[in-house]
Order: C-alpha cells, then structure tokens, then sequence
C-alpha cells in the first residue's frame, strides 16, 4: 500500500503535469493571437517614423511640426487611457479591444489624407484616443489567466510584437515607400498609412468573435482545467489591494512605477520614432535600405526581451533584471549619437540600445499586478500606462525641436538617453519584496 507521503507526492506531480498542460494550452489559445494584434497596433502607431521621410517634403513641414503631431497622439491616449481600461474590466475584453482596433484603423488610414498640420494634429489625437486602452488592457487580460510567477514571460511573448513590429514593419514600410510611391497618383507615404490599416481592420472584426472574456468563458477549456487555473488566480490575487479610484491616484508606489515607466517610454519612443532618421543620418539614403537596417536592433530586442522575461520568471528575482536592461538601453542610445556618423558601430549601438529598453517592458509589468487587484488593477495598470506614455508626446517633441535649433538629432538623444538611466536608478527605490514575486 502506497503511504500517504507518496500518495501525496503522486497527487502533486499529476497536478503540476495538468497545470503544464492547462497553460500550454491557454497560451496556445491566446498569446498568437495577442502578438499579432500587437504587432497591428504598434506598426498603426510608429509608421509615421517611416512616412517622414518622404512626407516632410510633400507637405512642407519642419522638424517640430512632425514631432509634435507625433507627439499629439499620446495626450488623447492620455486622457482616455483609464476610462477605457476601466469600462474594459466592465464590460469585457472581446467587444472592447475588438472596438479599439476598428477605430483605430479608421483613423491611421485617414492620415494619408492631412494637408496642413493643423489636420495633422488632429488626426494624430484622435488615434491616440482610438487607441487608449489596447496596451494596458491586454496587459489586465493577462492577469486574469496567468499567475505572477508566469507573468513575465507571458508578456514578453505579448510585447515582443514592438520589436516585430519593427522587423517586419522596417522593411514593409521602406519597400511600400519606394514602389509604390506615384501609384494611381498618390505619394508613397499615402500607400503607407493606407495598407498597413488593413491587418488592423480584420484583426478587430475577428477579435469580437475569438477572444473570451474570461477563464469561465472559455469554451475550449474543460470544467477540470478553468478550476485549476481559477484556484491559481484567485491564490495569486490573495493579498492585493482592490482599493477605490482615489487609492489608487493616491498610491505612491504607483506614482513611482508611472515615473520609470515614463522612463521607459521616452527611450521607446525615441528610439520609434527616429530610428531611420537615426539610420539615414549615418548614411544610410535608399528608404528601403534604411528599412532592412531597422529590422537588426528589433531583432535583438526581441531575443534580449525574451531571455530576461525567462531568467526573470526563473529567479524571481525583477528589480535587477529591469536595472541592469534600461542602462545598457541608456549607455546604447547615447553610443549610437556618439558615433552616429559611422554606419557600422551606430547600428551596433542602436541594437544593444534597443535590446535594453525593449527588454525592460515585460519585466516592468509584473510590479503593477504584484499589488493591486480587481478594479484598482484596471486603474492602476491604466494610470502607470497613460503617465508613462505622455513620454510619447514629450520625446518627439523634444527631439524634433532640438533637430530644428541644431540641425542635429544628437542633443535630444542625449536627453531620451539619460531619461533611461534615470528609470535604472528608480527601478531600485522598488522595495525588493514587493517586485520579487
């Protein structure tokens, strides 16, 4: 007869045999398709960096005006970032996200058609209120399957879609610009914004019909399987505080992870939005050339991001991993200005400054959910979310009228630069146990 050690032995490893295969197929189910919704979004949200090239000329517009309509996006982000995420947590993901992509698409097609930069801005805003409540309301989804400890590598095969994006977006954007540039009349930078709406589109339709809401809610799991993974969350959740709104704009633990994501972002967007100018300056003319050279940094990122999301998740160990990522994005960026008149070393810098500050995000999002819960997490997430991605609007900004007062990109990467330092040295005033899950 066995003893009740190993039959308890037993009945743990059949357990975590189930759980293995519980989550593969979660992951399965979901994470292909999350990624490729990414991939849509950040590419709607980034090809403007490509259509300058080309649409600077046509338009007649300066240096500050494309970065502040590049910018504008992220204050209509910013302002419906938290509704958004909280009406998400309301009424559920599928129809939501489904909604967000559609108008989304809308909107970055109807770029093709500005005129002046008063129209410019305008479109620009409005896609970023479109947009508001994609990223952070995936983010939210996740929690509701997945628990802290497999958390960083969810996001990670999540958020690997920014890098993607750039892979294959890079080339695309540059190959689009160049062939079909005069086709039926219109610019290759109209063609651009037009064609790359479309996966956007579809992919919002399909959401309404794919996506389950929640674990009870999915059909393709059996009664046994949502038990187990609603037991996982609901002990992962015990804890967490699911404070009312005003705790949550109270928090300062809050505050503080919005002030590093901030950082983060300056560095993702500054990185997003002038790579091929970055690239060109080295020397770089042809715009599909400057396409193909933009898909080497995404590529880093995407294997830095998933390797320390894993060591991450294996270690629990996350204040670190996110110090140790956003200083060497720091230490690349500022190389890639110091020797962005060589070709060879400028795109090195650039891969090992992108690789840093892409590899922060999956890793960073684990702090949130770490300690909040329910509707606080919605806002929580949300709140971090739009703080942070006001870097968006203050990045391009910046940059873009440092370019017009000095003719050079390398005074407003110096700033964006030191922005990710600053994110390694407040990432470390996180107390270790609470980011340690």
């Amino acid at each position: 007869m066995d003893s009740p050690t190993l039959s308890t032995g037993a009945a743990q490893a059949q357990r975590e045999q189930m759980e293995t295969r519980t989550y593969a197929k979660v992951t399965a189910r979901l994470l292909p398709f999350l990624f490729i919704c990414y991939v849509a979004a950040y590419l709607d949200r980034v090809n403007v960096g490509f259509a300058k090239l080309q649409m600077l000329n046509d338009l007649q517009f300066s240096e500050t005006v494309y970065g502040l309509g590049a910018g504008i996006f992220f204050i209509g982000y910013f302002l419906f970032e938290v509704p958004s995420n909280i009406i998400l947590h309301k009424v559920g993901a599928r129809v939501w996200i489904g909604r967000i992509m559609i108008s989304w698409a809308i909107l970055s097609a109807a770029t093709a058609f500005v005129t002046t930069p008063a129209m410019f801005y305008v479109v620009r805003f409005f896609l970023g209120v479109a947009e508001a409540g994609f990223f952070p309301g995936i983010v939210l989804y996740l929690t509701y399957w997945f628990p802290a400890a497999r958390r960083s590598r969810m996001n990670a095969l999540f958020m690997i879609g920014i890098p993607i994006a750039g892979v294959i977006g890079g080339p695309l954007s540059g190959w689009i610009l160049n062939a079909m540039n005069g086709m039926n009349g219109m610019a290759g930078w109209k063609w651009l914004f037009l064609g790359e709406a479309v996966p956007s589109l579809i992919l919002g339709v399909v959401t309404i019909f794919y996506l389950p809401n929640s674990i009870r809610a999915a059909s393709w799991l059996s009664t046994e399987e949502k038990r187990l993974l609603e037991e996982n969350i609901a002990k992962d959740n015990t804890g967490k505080a699911d404070h009312k709104l005003s705790g949550v704009f109270g928090n300062g633990r809050v505050w503080l992870m919005a002030a590093i994501y901030f950082c983060c972002m300056m560095g993702l967007y500054g990185v997003g939005f002038y790579l091929p100018t970055l690239i060109k300056a080295a020397g770089v003319k042809d715009a599909l050339d400057v396409g193909l050279l933009t898909a080497i940094p995404y590529g880093c990122a995407v294997v830095a991001m998933l390797a320390i999301a894993k060591s991450a998740d294996r270690t629990r160990e996350r204040r670190w991993h996110f110090t140790v990522a956003s200083a060497l994005g720091g230490i690349g960026l500022f190389l890639a200005t110091v020797y962005g008149d060589n070709v060879v070393l400028a795109m090195a810098a650039l891969s090992l400054g992108t690789a840093g500050l892409l590899a922060t995000m999956p890793v960073f999002w684990t702090y949130p959910s770490a300690i909040l819960g329910g509707t606080a997490a919605a806002a929580g997430i949300a709140m971090i979310n739009s703080i942070g991605n006001l870097a968006g609007f203050v990045s391009p900004s910046i940059i873009g009228w440092m370019k017009d007062v000095t003719q050079s990109t390398n005074a407003g990467m110096y700033v964006v630069s030191a922005a990710l330092l600053l994110g390694a040295v407040l990432a470390l005033l996180q107390p270790r146990s609470l980011v340690n899950r």
